[in-house]
């Protein structure tokens, strides 16, 4: 409890240093990073080669070094979480598309937010909990006890319920069933028992297949939510439309359709934004053969 406390303080005084000093520390530290991780940076420039062939090798490092540079400022950005407020939020965070929510949540069967790991993925999740938007996060439970445990804390600040993925399939059908919504990453590596393989890139990839179970089973609305980071560093929320779900007599086609659907949607925004995209995950680790 004592060790909890202290790294959560510890944590809390890094998030008094000034943001921009903040940005400028961990901008640095991610690219030196890049110049020193020899594994993590093949591993980047190797999935950026694949998914951008037309582009030449000093673009590809190019994106690869912004790639660093964008996980410093998001580093940096993690550490100003628990100060934020809906007021204060307002000069850095905009949002488009709550109607979409709004409309979503009036047919009563839930909502299935879904993202990847895109620009600030947890900073995202914050401000929509400042706007009232509760949800209940799907999560991979982290090997360190003490980051699991600052993690779990700071993800449930805006009233955020979190969910640990093991066996949470059941629980996530009550929760819809209540007319509630719940949000998942649906774009790393899965085993080739949990997933199913679509094209992410023009390459198959094991994607989760039980994110389409939950919406051939329930009805829920199946919304994709990106933050991106613009220009002058302030961000945008978008809340899209709801994504059409195909359902057949076909189930497992169904799957791989839905799927499929949904991982497009991901790489569209991908390639507008590559550098905001974290490349560092051996996303096409499984094989198909």
């Amino acid at each position: 409890m004592k060790k909890t406390l202290s790294t959560r303080t510890i944590l809390l005084l890094f998030g008094l240093i000034p943001l921009k000093a903040r940005r400028g520390f961990f901008r640095t530290v991610f690219l030196l990073f890049y110049h020193f991780s020899v594994k993590h940076r093949s591993v980047t420039l190797d999935n950026l080669t694949s998914a951008f062939p037309e582009k030449s090798l000093p673009e590809i490092i190019k994106i690869a070094k912004s790639v660093y540079l964008n996980l410093g400022t998001f580093t940096a950005e993690f550490f100003e979480i628990p100060f934020l407020t809906r007021e204060n939020m307002s000069d850095w965070i905009k949002f488009e598309g709550l109607e979409n929510y709004t409309k979503a949540l009036k047919k009563k069967k839930g909502i299935l937010f879904y993202t990847g790991h895109f620009g600030n993925w947890e900073l995202a999740a914050t401000c929509l909990g400042l706007q009232n938007l509760q949800i209940n996060i799907i999560y991979r439970t982290l090997d360190n006890p003490i980051i699991e445990d600052f993690v779990a804390w700071f993800r449930s600040l805006t009233g955020h319920k979190i969910i640990p993925k093991g066996g949470a399939f059941r629980k996530v059908i009550e929760l819809l069933k209540k007319n509630e919504v719940v949000g998942i990453l649906i774009d790393q590596n899965v085993t080739r028992r949990e997933g199913i393989f679509v094209n992410f890139f023009n390459r198959p990839a094991s994607t989760t297949r039980r994110f389409a179970a939950l919406a051939l089973q329930t009805g829920a609305a199946v919304i994709p939510v990106f933050i991106i980071r613009l220009e002058d560093g302030t961000y945008k929320i978008i809340i899209y439309e709801k994504t059409i779900i195909t359902k057949t007599d076909n189930y497992e086609n169904d799957l791989l359709e839905n799927t499929q659907r949904f991982t497009s949607i991901i790489e569209d925004i991908v390639r507008k934004y590559p550098d905001q995209y974290f490349w560092l995950h051996q996303r096409w680790r499984t094989k198909l053969k």
